[in-house]
């Protein structure tokens, strides 16, 4: 009987000083990947010679498409039975693909497995902690887990035959700074079966200048985008999921003084789920119940007379 593959893909745009790192811990693997792939987005730097002396695949992209566009071309690219995604610049703990093959083996597998993860500062390697999802929610319920939960790419092992079915990676540019857990919930929506392994095999590098910790008010945007398609896609089945999670949104929204996405957050919050939010409290959910618009400025207006501290890292454009 022949044995499942699986391949590493990585979407990559002027990587060069960091696939190196990854690259290493792929080639360092106890059982090695059946192929690597590397994506070159169109980069201005050394990425796609560094990748071939690594002896990765590349794809050369001819213009700057984005890492979804990225993801799905090393999809379609591979004929290997599985694929798990990477970013360039973290790295893959040695034992990574051995415990992919526990899963991959197995005789009724599922489509999608999402492993724990650790977390270090990219300048220093200090170490920021650890993450793991839960097995027994996503069994219950995927659509529900991947409304109210992160999931990054990095995280997971994914059926190619099941990912190429269900559509990849939505590329609509209003979901880019977004787009995984638009991808998640696009899986979960058309059935793919998911499990976690809380084994830590990824390690996931923070960078203060990475493209969502720069760009937090895009980020915000897109939340607002996916959220609304996907209650467009479930109706008020997940209302209050849906809901709770654009209430989230709209509160940090507020923090950057983005109200176009706080309004339109609170907007289709209370469309899909009439009372506020549960993790809301006190005068403020009262208030939510009243006017919840007001309640937002209200709110914000206090934080920033009475504890400025917690607003002393947040930059608004314009101010």
């Amino acid at each position: 009987m022949l044995l499942p593959t699986l391949a590493l893909c990585i979407p990559a745009y002027n990587a060069a000083a960091y696939l190196p790192r990854l690259l290493e811990s792929a080639l360092a693997q106890t059982r090695p990947f059946d192929e690597i792939w590397v994506y070159d987005d169109c980069s201005g730097d050394d990425t796609a010679n560094i990748a071939t002396r690594y002896g990765a695949n590349v794809i050369q992209g001819e213009v700057n498409r984005g890492c979804s566009f990225g993801k799905n071309a090393l999809a379609e690219q591979t004929q290997c039975d599985w694929i798990h995604f990477h970013d360039a610049d973290d790295a893959l703990e040695p034992h990574f693909v051995e415990r992919a093959h526990q899963w991959m083996q197995l005789d009724a597998p599922p489509d999608v497995v999402l492993f724990g993860y650790a977390m270090y500062q990219h300048e220093t390697g200090e170490p920021l902690g650890s993450n793991v999802f839960d097995d027994q929610a996503l069994r219950e319920n995927a659509i529900a887990y991947t409304i109210r939960t992160q999931i990054n790419p990095f995280c997971g092992l994914y059926r190619r035959s099941r990912f190429l079915e269900a559509g990849g990676y939505d590329t609509d540019p209003a979901v880019l700074y977004n787009e995984d857990v638009a991808f998640h919930c696009r899986l979960a929506l058309a059935g793919l079966s998911f499990r976690a392994d809380p084994k830590i095999t990824v390690i996931n590098y923070c960078r203060p200048g990475s493209m969502s910790g720069a760009n937090q008010v895009k980020c915000l945007k897109a939340q607002y985008i996916v959220m609304a398609k996907v209650a467009a896609a479930v109706g008020d089945r997940y209302g209050q999921a849906i809901a709770q999670r654009l209430w989230g949104i709209a509160a940090v929204s507020a923090a950057y003084l983005d109200w176009e996405t706080c309004d339109r957050s609170v907007t289709l919050a209370t469309q899909l789920h009439p009372r506020p939010s549960e993790e809301l409290n006190g005068l403020f959910k009262h208030l939510c119940r009243i006017n919840p618009y007001l309640a937002m400025r209200w709110r914000e207006s206090l934080i920033r007379q009475f504890r400025p501290y917690l607003r002393q890292n947040i930059v608004v454009k314009g101010t």
